[in-house]
């Protein structure tokens, strides 16, 4: 998981102590929370304690902050997209080249595009129909759906569920990895449950390093199965194990 800007915004505070920003069109804050009007063109939004709203076909160079959730409204344009203690939303027809967060969920409303990757730590990724995830959408602590959504890499999971529906396309595989040393027991008691739905599809491997529920549709497609064995199912699917 990388959170390549951690510690610089959590100094970030001290930077913004020395002066203003150096560009008009910058906007840095330690306290409070930022917004981009809608349609205007800005270079970097940057705060520590305080959200981030990208208003409606607004242009952002790139929105970071540490306490505090991003939202890109409708047919916004983001370069990335990065928070520490918060989630990230994108609206409808919004783009954004790359995601991160680290204890936050992720959320992409129809026809979304994200250029490279999607990750988080500690929340789930939700992608509605016709969302394109260029890259990988990855996260430790969360669920992964996927609702006619496409991904052009793979998906990573630890402790979450992962579910496809409406046709959705993974164009690489799946990973759900055994959990590190102790740290994560309650999660290794939990089996996540991979739900592969009506007519998606999912064209890389699929491979489980820890016990998982694994259900298949008959119409779905995927590549070889290591890990795990894949049952059907069709209208609905039973009660969870644990």
């Amino acid at each position: 998981m990388r959170v390549s800007k951690l510690a610089t915004l959590i100094s970030l505070s001290l930077a913004l102590a020395a002066g203003p920003a150096l560009a008009q069109q910058n906007i840095d804050k330690v306290f409070g929370g930022i917004t981009a009007e809608a349609g205007q063109e800005y270079g970097s939004l940057e705060s520590v304690n305080g959200g981030i709203t990208i208003r409606e076909g607004a242009t952002v160079r790139s929105a970071e902050t540490v306490n505090g959730g991003i939202s890109i409204d409708d047919k916004a344009r983001v370069g990335s997209a990065e928070a520490v203690n918060g989630g990230i939303s994108l609206g409808v027809d919004a783009s954004v080249g790359s995601i991160e967060t680290v204890n936050g969920g992720i959320n992409l409303d129809r026809n979304a595009r994200v250029e490279n990757d999607v990750e988080t730590v500690n929340g789930g990724i939700k992608a509605q129909q016709a969302v394109r995830i260029g890259g990988d959408a990855e996260t430790v602590n969360g669920a992964i759906s996927l609702l006619g959504a496409e991904v052009g890499g793979g998906l990573t999971t630890t402790n979450g569920d992962i579910t496809l529906a409406r046709g959705a396309v993974v164009r690489g595989g799946i990973l759900v990895e055994k959990p590190q040393g102790n740290w994560w027991r309650t999660g290794e008691q939990r089996k996540p449950r991979i739900v592969i739905g009506a007519n998606s599809t999912v064209a890389g491997t699929l491979v489980f390093e820890r016990e998982v529920e694994l259900f298949v549709h008959p119409t779905a497609k995927i590549g070889a199965v290591t890990g795990a064995t894949a049952q059907s199912f069709t209208d609905s699917l039973p009660a969870r194990d644990d």
